[in-house]
């Protein structure tokens, strides 16, 4: 979610990490009802597999409820959320052998937020088409399209500049939109 929220739903969140902090159990419980699809959903197209995904995701939820009393800034909780399942799956993949890049080479502009003709896609074309780009593809898009965050908080949760964000995501829907093109004769 972005930072630029509407402004209810921004206090009932700082509420629930408050509440959170202090032990409130239904708060917790309301906190994992809200980000554990997202947050699983994300993990998925980090490590590439549902059990690897969800294996990731009970360390991930461990972390959490270990350090929410940490988190000093309540808004930043979303962000703060990704960065702990981002860091965990990068953890998993470098045990296993396997590493999601830091960087990509170019940088692109601004104004390349327009996914153009993406969503006219049925959304099963669509998903095919994610789980075939790369991890650090899938990571920006997830985080960007189904997530809705900012730039700057995906910048955030993948330890990435903010130019290096813009280029992956740049590079990301390009390569999205030639799997697409690919394997559906077009885009409709």
């Amino acid at each position: 979610m972005s930072s630029d929220r509407r402004p209810r739903e921004a206090i009932g969140e700082h509420l629930l990490v408050l509440l959170c902090q202090v032990g409130d159990e239904a708060a917790f419980e309301e906190l994992f009802d809200r980000y554990n699809a997202r947050i699983l959903y994300y993990l998925r197209r980090l490590v590439g597999t549902d059990g690897e995904a969800e294996d990731v995701m009970q360390e991930v939820w461990v972390k959490i409820l270990r350090r929410i009393g940490t988190l000093r800034e309540p808004r930043a909780l979303c962000t703060w959320l990704y960065r702990i399942a981002h860091n965990q799956a990068v953890e998993r993949l470098r045990k296993q052998g396997r590493e999601i890049s830091l960087e990509d080479l170019e940088e692109v502009p601004n104004g390349t937020e327009d996914i153009g003709a993406l969503d006219r896609v049925d959304a099963a074309a669509l998903h095919r088409a994610l789980d075939r780009t790369s991890p650090e593809h899938q990571a920006v898009l997830t985080l960007r399209f189904m997530n809705e965050l900012s730039y700057q908080e995906i910048a955030d949760v993948t330890g990435c500049s903010l130019g290096t964000v813009k280029s992956r995501l740049h590079f990301a829907k390009r390569a999205l939109r030639a799997e697409i093109e690919r394997t559906n004769g077009g885009i409709r």
